[in-house]
């Protein structure tokens, strides 16, 4: 029973599926865009809030994972060669590198404010149902939750379409957007935001709509159907005429006085705009200097701790738990954990300093720190090692290397002179025999 226990076993998620809506495809079926690309609230597309999650999902997607082995101490100790290492590094499916992948997690959440990360091609135990490993994964969107399960539209390579299948919450990665109260709720800040622009963009039609917007005063009061008749002749005649001229001419009578309105009614909306967007920087831990790239290292940093590390270490946690389990973790120590580049904001001015720092005090080696910087490792062996170049190396006793050398030399030169010494006292008595 332990070894069949051991037996892997592949299994498709689109397989099987009694319960889902299917969409017929052919092998001949095209589109003009990638339709594993989710589609976007329109609200959002048209509006400031794509630009705000473009910003912050290309700097959430800077950031990599891997599955990884760790010590007894929880410290990484290298990465695993493993399918799902694959998916998280080089492919995670046939439409998507890893940084599209991860970027598309980052726009889903912001969108819809649940991403799921479905396992489309995985090896599971037989036994138990538990995935040994993945070869296929993506994003897709909870279209409805159960109290097992959720239904999730995914694309599905095979017929090119998005489809929705039912799946085990236990074999879905469900990550919920951190700044939900703030992007995702029906009266946020930033739901109010769009709000209010599609009310600005509604006014700003209206203006632009080519409407004249002039005032005709006749030369008569206007109480009677009969004049009220003949106003209305009036008005639409100064319309045939404008309507009817090469160049927009009419002509009226010199007791009729015309008044154009140069503008629209005011209105606050664009007060409350400028508000809302301040508002909503505020709680995003943005700011005009992130998002327009001129923002200094501390600006940088605050902006990555309070918005994109939360959203990183939610991505984190919600594989971790899926994909790789209690038991994993505690009797394999198997991880996923996320790199960066700690340099990437320094600039070069200080990056002199701070290398200096790493390596004197022996944190990092000389070629950890190229690796950092892009450059190529040194096949120098002394650049692979945890020493501090300003200081004596010392030998296995402690004794520094150059006093051991010394002392070693020395104790060759007197064996010589010990060996010259018995040498003539063989020599005298050879003589005096």
């Amino acid at each position: 029973m332990a070894i069949f226990s051991r037996v892997r076993q592949a299994w498709n998620a689109f397989r099987n599926q009694e319960d889902a809506i299917t969409v017929v495809g052919s092998d001949s079926f095209s589109n003009s865009r990638s339709p594993s690309r989710a589609r976007r609230h329109y609200s959002n597309e048209r509006t400031i809030i794509s630009s705000i999650y473009t910003r912050i999902s290309v700097d959430m997607s800077g950031v990599e994972y891997h599955h990884v082995k760790v010590d007894s101490q929880n410290r990484y100790e290298s990465d695993q060669e493993s399918d799902f290492q694959n998916c998280l590094t080089i492919q995670p499916n046939i439409d998507q590198a890893p940084r599209a992948f991860r970027q598309d997690i980052a726009l889903t959440l912001f969108d819809k404010g649940v991403a799921a990360l479905v396992p489309v091609d995985t090896t599971v135990d037989p036994m138990t149902g538990v995935i040994l490993d993945i070869q296929s994964i993506r994003v897709g969107e909870i279209i409805a939750w159960y109290p097992r399960h959720v239904r999730v539209s995914v694309y599905n390579e095979a017929i090119g379409q998005r489809q929705e299948i039912l799946l085990e919450k236990r074999f879905v990665a469900i990550i919920e957007n951190p700044l939900y109260s703030v992007m995702n709720e029906p009266n946020s800040t930033l739901q109010r935001l769009i709000r209010k622009l599609n009310l600005l963009d509604v006014v700003d039609e209206q203006s632009a709509s080519g409407k004249l917007d002039i005032i005709i005063q006749l030369p008569y009061v206007i109480k009677s159907e009969a004049r009220r008749a003949q106003a209305e002749q009036r008005r639409k005649d100064i319309e045939f005429q404008l309507k009817g001229s090469q160049y927009g001419i009419a002509y009226s009578d010199a007791t009729e006085k015309i008044t154009q309105l140069n503008r629209p009614a005011e209105n606050n909306l664009m007060t409350q705009v400028t508000y809302l967007i301040n508002l909503l920087y505020t709680q995003l831990g943005l700011t005009e200097d992130v998002m327009n790239g001129t923002a200094d290292e501390k600006t940088m940093l605050n902006y990555e701790n309070r918005t994109v590390v939360p959203l990183v270490d939610a991505v984190l946690e919600a594989m971790q738990r899926t994909f790789i389990g209690r038991r994993r973790m505690t009797e394999d120590f198997e991880r996923i954990l996320y790199f960066s580049n700690p340099f990437k904001y320094v600039p070069i001015g200080q990056l002199a300093d701070i290398v200096d720092k790493f390596t004197r005090n022996e944190i990092l080696s000389s070629n950890e720190i190229r690796g950092f910087m892009k450059i190529a490792p040194s096949a120098d062996p002394k650049a692979d090692k945890l020493q501090n170049s300003n200081m004596p190396q010392t030998d296995a006793q402690g004794v520094p290397v150059d006093q051991s050398v010394q002392q070693t030399s020395g104790d060759l030169a007197q064996s010589a002179l010990d060996e010259v010494d018995v040498a003539i006292e063989k020599i005298f008595k050879d003589l005096g025999a």
